[in-house]
């Protein structure tokens, strides 16, 4: 699925207009940015949590010339889901 399919489902499913959907999707993804940017979790009860971490800098090898190379520190997006997700 991609983002305009994902629209037009959550459209059909809330009785939204398309372009109100694709507001409060839009929005929905700023907001989760934003979080994640400031280094906070997002906890959505039932469905499941977003959070931030930190890796370290490391070493790593380019794979075609097997050169040692330094691959930079950066933060990372997590999705725990939660109990309640249940996928049958």
């Amino acid at each position: 699925m991609n983002k305009t399919e994902f629209i037009a489902a959550v459209a059909e499913k809330a009785g939204l207009t398309k372009a109100d959907a694709q507001r409060a999707v839009n929005a929905f993804t700023e907001v989760v940015k934003e979080t994640m940017e400031k280094g906070d979790r997002l906890p959505l009860v039932g469905f499941g949590t977003f959070s931030v971490s930190q890796r370290k800098a490391r070493e790593g090898k380019n794979p075609r010339t097997g050169e040692t190379i330094k691959i930079a520190a950066r933060k990372v997006v997590h999705f725990k889901p939660g109990a309640n997700l249940d996928l049958k």
